[in-house]
């Protein structure tokens, strides 16, 4: 398995924007954005292939976060504009060799980042 560390996480206000990175421990095929508010179940977010020629997003977050990868340094990045209170959750980054949107495609976890953002 590679070890993952997300980072950027914290307090925001409606509309402001935020950077979640990953780094990993080694290259990864794909790595993918999760995330997990109180009470509810982890929900995909994004997710990006080796070569960044694969990316999809969740429907809630498409045209407001961008994923990208710097493959030297073996980081991915989660680039969120225009944050909703709604955005408020845990968010995980998440390495496997597949582009689907479920957990199952993928089998390392970081430990997670907090976002809030406050209306």
């Amino acid at each position: 398995q590679v070890q993952l560390v997300e980072s950027g996480g914290g307090l925001v206000q409606a509309g402001d924007s935020l950077r979640l990175s990953c780094a990993a421990s080694r290259r990864t095929f794909a790595t993918g954005w999760f995330r997990q508010a109180p009470g509810k179940e982890r929900d995909f977010v994004a997710v990006i292939n080796w070569t960044g020629g694969r990316i999809d997003y969740a429907d809630s977050v498409k045209g407001r976060f961008t994923i990208s990868r710097d493959n030297a340094k073996n980081t991915v990045y989660l680039q969120m504009n225009s944050l909703k209170p709604e955005d408020t959750a845990v968010y995980y980054c998440a390495a496997g060799w597949g582009t689907g949107r479920g957990s199952s495609d993928f089998d390392s976890w970081g430990q997670g980042t907090q976002v809030t953002v406050s209306s």
